[in-house]
């Protein structure tokens, strides 16, 4: 088993910036992917970006390029969302979630309990 916690979400004015951690523990050596979701009031869950643990290939969903950073820490088993240029449309709870397949597979085993993100006009 592997659990993840999510912290850093909060309050941000438009065209600020967060950044969002996810520290893993348990077995980890079986994650092969980490990424972030996010879910808006009223919407689907949404994929936001993710990262593939060994090579560190990253991809993102084209509404927060060149905005939204993943990056993971090895030694500390965590992966980070830097959030910059935020928008109201950001405003969501974001989950980090974990893979034993890889981003491509879609399939995520571990979830977060979600970090609230809002971003005010």
């Amino acid at each position: 088993q592997v659990q993840l916690v999510e912290s850093g979400g909060g309050l941000v004015q438009a065209g600020g910036s967060l950044r969002l951690s996810c520290a893993a523990s348990g077995r980890t050596d079986s994650i092969a992917a980490a990424s972030w979701f996010r879910q808006a009031p009223g919407k689907e869950r949404e994929f936001v970006a993710g990262l593939s643990w060994g090579a560190a290939s990253t991809s993102y969903t084209d509404s927060v390029k060149g905005r939204f950073t993943i990056s993971r820490d090895v030694a500390k088993n965590t992966v980070y969302l830097q959030m910059s240029s935020l928008k109201p449309e950001d405003t969501a709870v974001y989950y980090c979630a974990a893979s034993r397949s890889g981003v491509r597979s879609g399939v995520y085993n571990y979830w977060g309990q979600g970090t609230q993100v809002t971003v005010s006009s």
